[in-house]
């Protein structure tokens, strides 16, 4: 059968060569626009094992900007000349959503807010100095790599401290709220002893087969030089323009629809993180709703628990000691017994696991006291690099225990690394396996994946269960919150008054978490709304199939198209519960 299908679809192209054009023509662009890509990000295409571009870090100047953009509208138009119609199912997928980035970078660059590089969550002082975490490290060449890359760094910083400069004058500048202890970030990276940088931390390792000790050593030299003589100065330049330029012209208001273009601004940056054209209004209104669900179940918990009010069992586990770990090594061997308790339960869920480990670290101590709970960074199966789950160790009084299984079930797996490492085994577009990712859809899974403790049985104390209610609670708190801020004239104070009435969330995290929303605007609302979709679909599926359906291929289907959008993964699920029907 399938043999006189080939045989079919042959004839057809020799008889008709025309009607192949379109889909070559757009193989064509798809090869040239990956191609591009990887150029335009050289750290990340060494990563991915191609190292034609071991030796720079990339073009931030005005120049470089202003071609990438001219490149963006001539892959557009070259899309745009490509008739979906004529193109396979897949295909089709792939130029719906290779449009919607090329659109949506066309289109940020027309507000001003473009110009503010960094929030209180990331600014690229951060990202270089975690640049070697992204590199593979086995060989002669990738030191090279790495040194050369290092000497390039007072231009990149150059470049992005103008363009700062010029958002401080047009009034595109984070709000004075969120920036206390901000130079931190920055002042942080600067090392005294260089021998203890982040950036030496390389040279500390096993020396690589194909390096003698001579040439070790004089290596180990050249990173203290460049650490000394080029990066720290570097950074004292940064740390001295926040200082003196950009912190005293901080904003004083909140939100980022009181900058010059702001609320169009927000209402693309909704769009943007949710893949949905659901308002500003609308999305306050379903986080409400959600806040009020949540709050039942939180009720009826505190009662199973022995408590009169949800209040007062959420002062018992804010407060309490025995739910805190005393020391940073406390915490990780609890972060790490957890995650190898759902790493066994895995199997029972998923039918499709990746091939690529993950590993447990701290987040850096320059950072540490004003970002989040934890985060993940994705690794590389070309390179040879693990995910990693970081792990926030400071303020261990406002890190409970109780949040550890939500928290990893979010990060580790099932949720980010699980989906970003099966995704970068897929059998995809190459942009789309490895440059392309939609808060709604990689974020909804991440918040959905919490759920799963559930059927995991990893909730098993009354503390666990409201934590994980309180983590649903903190992201439809988000959907209030981030609206609130920015379309609805609320302040830090009101929206911290909110977090703290409808989570359980210690202080420390509802502040940083506040921060990031008004520094980040329209990023958290995608956590909430992708889960919802989820949770939807996968209801539906079991309303369809009934006895037939099968979670562990449900879970399976929702992951291995890669990170959509949500109307995307909508047509994908309706697809495959169709095709489940006929299976069975």
């Amino acid at each position: 059968m399938r043999r006189h299908a080939l045989f079919l679809a042959a004839a057809l192209l020799f008889a008709a060569p025309a009607a192949a054009a379109p889909a070559d023509d757009f193989k064509r662009l798809l090869d040239e626009h990956y191609a591009w890509l990887l150029r335009q990000n050289p750290i990340s295409a060494t990563a991915l094992g191609v190292r034609d571009y071991d030796a720079t870090i990339g073009d931030y100047s005005d120049a470089a900007r202003a071609q990438r953009l001219k490149d963006v509208r001539g892959f557009l138009d070259r899309l745009n000349a490509i008739p979906a119609a004529e193109l396979s199912a897949g295909d089709r997928t792939n130029r719906s959503i290779l449009k919607r980035m090329l659109e949506e970078t066309l289109e940020a660059e027309r507000y001003g807010q473009r110009k503010m590089l960094f929030t209180t969550y990331y600014g690229w002082h951060q990202g270089f100095a975690g640049m070697a975490g992204n590199l593979p490290f086995r060989t002669k060449a990738d030191y090279q790599s790495y040194l050369t890359r290092l000497g390039q760094y007072p231009r990149m910083n150059d470049a992005n401290l103008r363009t700062t400069a010029e958002a401080v004058k047009e009034g595109f500048v984070l709000p004075c709220s969120v920036l206390n202890g901000y130079e931190r970030t920055i002042a942080g990276v600067i090392a005294e002893d260089v021998t203890k940088s982040r950036f030496y931390e390389p040279f500390l390792r096993s020396r690589p087969v194909d390096v003698s000790e001579a040439e070790w050593a004089a290596m180990q030299q050249q990173a203290r030089q460049v650490i000394a003589d080029v990066l720290n100065p570097a950074y004292a330049k940064h740390r001295d323009f926040y200082a003196k330029t950009y912190a005293p012209a901080c904003a004083k208001t909140d939100s980022i629809s009181a900058q010059k273009g702001g609320r169009d601004y927000y209402a693309f940056r909704v769009r943007q993180e949710t893949t949905t054209n659901l308002t500003p209004d609308q999305i306050h209104e379903i986080g409400l709703a959600e806040a009020r669900r949540i709050r039942a179940e939180m009720e009826q918990v505190a009662k199973e628990a022995g408590f009169p009010t949800r209040e007062a069992f959420i002062q018992e586990i804010r407060t309490n000691p025995q739910y805190f770990a005393r020391t940073p090594d406390e915490l990780m061997k609890e972060v790490a017994r957890v995650t190898k308790t759902i790493d066994g339960k895995m199997p029972e869920l998923f039918g499709t696991l990746p091939r690529l480990p993950y590993g447990i670290r701290e987040i850096p101590a320059e950072i540490a006291e004003g970002t989040t709970t934890a985060y993940y960074n994705s690794g590389s199966p070309e390179s040879g690099i693990a995910g990693t789950y970081y792990v926030n160790t400071s303020k261990l009084n406002q890190r409970p225990l109780w949040e550890v299984p939500a928290l990893s079930l979010h990060e580790a797996v099932p949720g980010h690394h699980h989906q970003i490492a099966l995704a970068q085994e897929l059998e995809i577009a190459p942009f789309r396996r490895n440059f392309t990712g939609f808060t709604a859809f990689t974020e909804g899974w991440g918040l959905y994946s919490e759920s799963l403790g559930r059927e995991m049985g990893l909730y098993d104390t009354p503390a666990q269960k409201m934590g994980q209610l309180s983590y649903q609670m903190w992201r439809a708190a988000r959907l209030v919150v981030d609206t609130g801020i920015h379309a609805k004239g609320w302040d830090k104070a009101r929206a911290i008054a909110f977090m703290k009435e409808n989570t359980a969330l210690t202080d420390a995290n509802i502040e940083a978490e506040v921060n990031r929303y008004i520094s980040w605007p329209g990023q958290a609302l995608g956590y909430m709304l992708g889960n919802i979709r989820i949770r939807e679909l996968r209801a539906r599926a079991e309303r369809e199939l009934g006895p037939r359906f099968d979670l562990r291929r449900f879970h399976d289907a929702v992951l291995l198209q890669g990170s959509v959008p949500l109307d995307v993964l909508e047509t994908q699920i309706g697809e495959w519960i169709a095709a489940e029907k006929a299976r069975a």
